[in-house]
């Protein structure tokens, strides 16, 4: 494997999973597999589990981490062909793809969508910017329209988690007062139409995830209907996608609350947190036995750390 871009990259997701699973018994097992080998990570946007578990994962690895924060610490980065550069952008990412792969081995990459362009945002103009120009393999932390290291972790969760062989799972939307990118929500969807479950997606009117993604995937309108006899429910807010970058409910009637989890079946709360509490979900359920929202966080190190296995073979 060349670069992990998104979940497509994936051969066969059973087996990963299957991989990282059994590597959480001994962490460490592949050590010598990274020595001498350098990972850097760029991020344009925060981090807290996305950093830390990934260089947890490039360590068990035996892999050296450098980190640089480009908001405050890089130059702004030019991305188009043939601009000239009198503005504010001070370094083209022709040149800094090249020279970041002399120092590391493999690189990972941070980078939010912008909402504010959405053919901009899905044209992934950061992450296929970077796999053009640089001579090393990358791995995708986050983009503007996907984030398939945590849809990895998901698959591995709800494996480890599941009680019958095929588990219903609900992807819900939910309220958040900021406008949030789709990213989380696309991976999960093309994680989840690999897996064999029955997956149902709901979210309020006007909120619909981009086509090409959801495919034929069931979409229901109404929260309490897709919430019925679920063995999961996973949660995140995402902004419109039509009416690009736009919040078009603010209500809490679609918030995570113990009554709702009560219509399941008896089923496991999931999200990639952060998570803003009593906004997004009610405490009784996020601090509740069925939440799975640590475990998650605990299994973000494996899933980057299966996927850093797979190119260091093949650096």
């Amino acid at each position: 494997m060349k670069n992990y871009f998104s979940i497509q990259d994936i051969d066969s997701l059973d087996h990963w999973v299957q991989e990282a699973i059994a590597l959480k018994k001994d962490p460490i097992a592949n050590k010598a597999l990274g020595t001498d080998k350098t990972i850097g990570m760029l991020f344009f946007n925060p981090s807290l589990r996305t950093r830390l578990s990934t260089q947890k994962a490039a360590l068990n690895l035996g892999m050296n981490v450098i980190v640089m924060n480009f908001n405050g610490e890089g130059w702004s980065l030019e991305y188009g062909d043939g601009t000239i550069m009198d503005q504010g952008t001070s370094e083209h990412v022709k040149e800094a793809a090249q020279v970041v792969s002399q120092y590391c081995d493999v690189l990972a990459i941070r980078a939010f969508a912008g909402l504010k362009d959405r053919e901009d945002d899905y044209s992934e103009k950061v992450l296929h910017s970077f796999i053009e120009y640089a001579t090393i393999p990358v791995i995708n932390m986050e983009s503007s329209a996907g984030h398939p290291l945590q849809a990895l972790t998901d698959a591995i969760t709800i494996t480890e988690h599941k009680t019958v062989a095929r588990p219903k799972v609900v992807l819900s939307w939910a309220p958040h007062p900021k406008a949030l990118p789709q990213a989380v929500s696309n991976s999960f969807v093309e994680m989840m139409q690999k897996m064999d479950a029955e997956f149902v997606i709901t979210h309020p009117e006007g909120y619909d995830l981009a086509p090409h993604i959801v495919g034929d995937t069931k979409v229901v309108y109404n929260q309490k209907e897709a919430f019925a006899a679920a063995d999961f429910i996973y949660v995140k807010n995402w902004s419109a996608y039509t009416d690009y970058g736009k919040i078009l409910n603010t209500g809490a009637e679609w918030k995570i609350t113990a009554d709702k989890m009560e219509g399941t079946n008896d089923a496991k709360f999931m999200h990639c947190l952060p998570v803003r509490r009593n906004v997004v979900v009610d405490d009784a359920v996020i601090d509740g036995d069925n939440a799975l929202v640590i475990q998650q966080a605990n299994n973000r190190t494996y899933a980057a750390q299966i996927v850093l296995q797979k190119i260091l073979k093949t650096v």
